[in-house]
């Protein structure tokens, strides 16, 4: 029997908007401060997906100098009609305090692989818009609506129509649903069968209750009336369920009436624990009951980690190079920045062919000018290595190994220089803006040549190497907590809810503090996924 194994896109890949275009099936995942923004996957068969497209690729697309860590691009919705695709996303600027900025737009491309147009705006009531093409042409976006009154926040879901001559909404605001007991109300998506409008809405918020809340209407604008078994889909009831979090689902039909719904996921390092590799997708199959609701094909509501299917899946891909030898003119498309778009000024493949050059900028607590790439922690157990080649004058300027999470949650391994100008290898740890350095006086290296980095990462196991070669690497400072860089973590920080929404990366990084932007280059970099230990 063919099979699908879970999760279907692996580390920080959330909110999961699923389509499909004749026998193409595509999902486009929210990137929140990461650029470019939105990433859309394409499959023939659901279980293997491939990188196809990054739509938000320039800033008149998406402005987010500034905006704060987990915010900028949420919950994309990705739509098809008469030869046209949508994407609709909010761009988050503000969110700590009771007010919220969160205004919404829409690109159009009539390829999923672009160029996509400059946004069209939309509103700024709420964010995780979508939109949804009725049978009779009318087009209408949804999107939760937020309520600052009382600390009340989520305010349910509103409704209006699209005008695609006038490129705006139009008409009145239709509060079309509130909420259940589960409450969070958000990521709304809309389908319409057999005379019914299924409302499909993401609540209990994006942590171990999330899950898919289920509504039907006659009308678009309703009464909607709840699925009898809310949730629909949900792994509140069971801890030790491998796939947690389960939750902001969207559904498709394939060209054999099967159905399935895409959603979010995590993997706990342990039961109900942190989370490295963030937010998830998943898939699994369900039918509609003869009262025509939706309820998942193994019965229940907890999802499976594999998934039978009735349909042909193709081998799996043979598995993307270990090593970026950094030999072409373009960035590979699994490295991001933060914010901003690559620019020739801060990054270059060309002033040196074969080396990743990064002129060091803002530090790495910076919402503004990072010189930072980096690419998704997909496992729990990594190992991520580079030659660097960096001759700094200061201890304000550093170069090297990133483990990040946010701007005040990250492991750095870097060299830098000390007081006399010798060159030295030093680690910082940032933990919710407590920054120590394990190793206090740093390690004396050569004044030429390259160092070699090496982090093992093993679920909350993290641990640093360095060396004249890779054949020859020492551990530098202690074993550190990996599982800082998570949701889960970032959150529970002395009760205080932050924004925290993505998951952990590798990468590469260049600071220079005075201001004169000195140089370090990369001769490569190697990103290997490797078994837990002990498992």
């Amino acid at each position: 029997m063919n099979s699908i194994q879970n999760p279907i896109l692996r580390g920080f890949q959330p909110d999961p908007s699923i389509l499909r275009v004749d026998h193409d099936y595509y999902i486009a995942t929210s990137t929140f401060e990461w650029f470019p923004g939105i990433q859309i996957h394409h499959s023939r068969d659901l279980a293997h997906w491939s990188l196809v497209a990054r739509p938000l690729d320039r800033v008149s697309q998406l402005d987010m100098l500034g905006v704060p860590d987990s915010c900028g691009v949420w919950a994309p919705c990705l739509s098809y009609d008469n030869g046209t695709f949508y994407l609709v996303y909010t761009n988050v600027r503000t969110f700590d305090g009771p007010w919220k900025d969160t205004p919404n737009f829409m690109v159009t491309s009539r390829s999923v692989t672009g160029p996509w147009s400059d946004p069209i705006f939309l509103n700024a009531s709420g964010f995780d818009p979508s939109l949804f093409h009725d049978d009779d042409g009318r087009k209408w976006v949804l999107n939760m609506i937020m309520d600052h009154r009382g600390g009340k926040f989520f305010g349910g879901i509103v409704l209006q129509e699209y005008d695609p001559e006038a490129k705006r909404l139009v008409g009145p605001v239709s509060h079309i649903f509130g909420n259940t007991e589960l409450g969070c109300t958000e990521g709304p998506h809309l389908y319409k069968r057999q005379g019914y409008y299924y409302l499909v809405m993401a609540e209990g918020g994006t942590e171990y209750n999330h899950a898919i809340t289920v509504a039907r209407s006659r009308t678009i604008t309703g009464a909607y009336e709840v699925h009898p078994d809310n949730p629909m889909v949900s792994c509140a009831e069971d801890p030790e369920h491998p796939l947690q979090k389960t939750g902001h689902g969207s559904f498709v039909e394939t060209p054999g009436g099967d159905w399935y719904v895409a959603f979010l996921t995590g993997r706990p390092l342990t039961t109900r624990g942190r989370c490295i590799t963030g937010r998830e997708t998943a898939i699994d199959r369900f039918q509609w009951d003869e009262d025509g609701w939706p309820r998942l094909s193994c019965g229940g509501r907890m999802p499976r980690e594999r998934v039978e299917v009735s349909h042909e899946v193709a081998p799996a891909p043979a598995p993307r190079p270990a090593r970026d030898d950094f030999d072409r003119l373009s960035l590979d498309p699994t490295w991001q920045s933060l914010r901003i778009p690559v620019a020739e000024d801060w990054l270059s493949l060309r002033q040196r062919p074969g080396f990743l050059r990064l002129f060091g900028r803002e530090s790495l607590n910076s919402h503004h000018y990072q010189s930072l790439v980096a690419r998704r922690v997909t496992e729990h157990h990594i190992q991520a290595s580079c030659a660097l080649e960096f001759s700094p004058q200061s201890y304000q300027q550093m170069a090297g190994l990133v483990c990040y999470y946010n701007s005040y949650n990250y492991h750095y391994l870097y060299v830098t220089a000390d007081d006399q100008g010798r060159r030295i290898v030093n680690v910082i740890t940032s933990d919710n803006y407590r920054m120590t350095e394990p190793v206090p006086e740093g390690v004396l290296f050569p004044e030429n040549g390259p160092v070699f980095m090496k982090v093992d990462y093993d679920g909350a196991a993290l641990r640093f190497y360095y060396g004249y070669s890779m054949e020859a690497l020492l551990p530098i400072g202690p074993v550190l907590d990996g599982s800082i860089l998570s949701d889960d973590y970032v959150c529970d920080e002395k009760n205080r809810y932050r924004p925290a929404f993505t998951g952990a990366f590798v990468g590469l990084c260049c600071q220079d503090l005075t201001g004169m932007r000195l140089h370090a280059d990369f001769d490569w970099f190697e990103y290997r996924e490797l078994p837990r230990n002990g498992r």
